[in-house]
């Protein structure tokens, strides 16, 4: 069995979980694919095995520490585990006076507490090899809260400060905790399903591409560790920002 790269929140083949998934695999990796839905990570699993890799899907509700516990044991029993990768989260527009408590816990409950618990666990692993990497995929909201966007800010920001704490802490333990800020709208299969036209307006590559994202996330991870990098803003070429 190859060391393990753990996704965190996959979903869509054609997202970015998945596009992650298929690139730590192509590398030689043995992919643990987890989300809250069985089939689009069952469906990810199998084309990464189809196409020759090792792939595995997992069923996995982020905010449950039960789920959390179970995805960690049995990637702990795999062997070692070279790099977790937190893409958990969600988005929509919601003007201000129309958030309540409910909407604003379950974003944060997703796309930072979850974080947190995925933390917890994948820390004292790394560590105790000396070595792997701790990713999470930010976004915009991450540096700046937009309007109709609080509760996705928040959200963000949170993850953000989590991360930073984490490489200042165990970097010095051989932990690689990186932080991604995806500026941008990623032409994905959510975007299609509910934004084409906008897309198509965006023209030729001015959405991210989950394939290109992840190839970021892959030379992250194989940095040295004398020059290694924290934080890494993508953004297409035409993005105004």
């Amino acid at each position: 069995m190859p060391d393990s790269a753990i996704i965190v929140g996959a979903g869509a083949s054609d997202g970015v979980g998945g596009a992650l998934a298929r690139k730590f695999a192509e590398q030689g990796l043995h992919a643990i694919i987890a989300g809250r839905t069985e089939e689009k990570v069952q469906t990810i699993a199998e084309e990464i095995t189809a196409s020759g890799g090792s792939a595995e899907a997992v069923r996995v509700d982020v905010t449950s520490e039960a789920d959390q516990d179970a995805l960690f044991a049995l990637a702990a029993d795999r062997g070692p585990i070279a790099a977790v990768l937190y893409n958990a989260g969600n988005n929509a527009i919601i003007p201000f006076e129309d958030l309540d408590a409910e909407t604003v816990e379950n974003f944060w409950r997703v796309g930072c507490f979850a974080a947190f618990l995925t933390a917890k666990r994948a820390i004292p692993l790394l560590k105790q090899q000396g070595q792997g990497s701790l990713f999470f995929t930010g976004a915009s909201g991450s540096m700046r809260g937009k309007p109709n966007f609080a509760h996705f800010a928040m959200m963000k920001a949170g993850l953000r400060m989590l991360a930073q704490s984490l490489a200042r802490t165990y970097g010095p333990d051989g932990v690689h905790v990186a932080h991604f800020v995806i500026d941008g709208v990623i032409d994905g299969e959510m975007v299609r399903n509910r934004f084409g036209e906008y897309l198509d307006q965006m023209g030729e590559d001015g959405a991210l591409k989950p394939e290109a994202i992840a190839e970021a996330f892959w030379h992250v991870h194989t940095q040295h560790r004398s020059a290694w990098t924290h934080e890494l803003d993508l953004r297409p070429f035409k993005e105004n920002w």
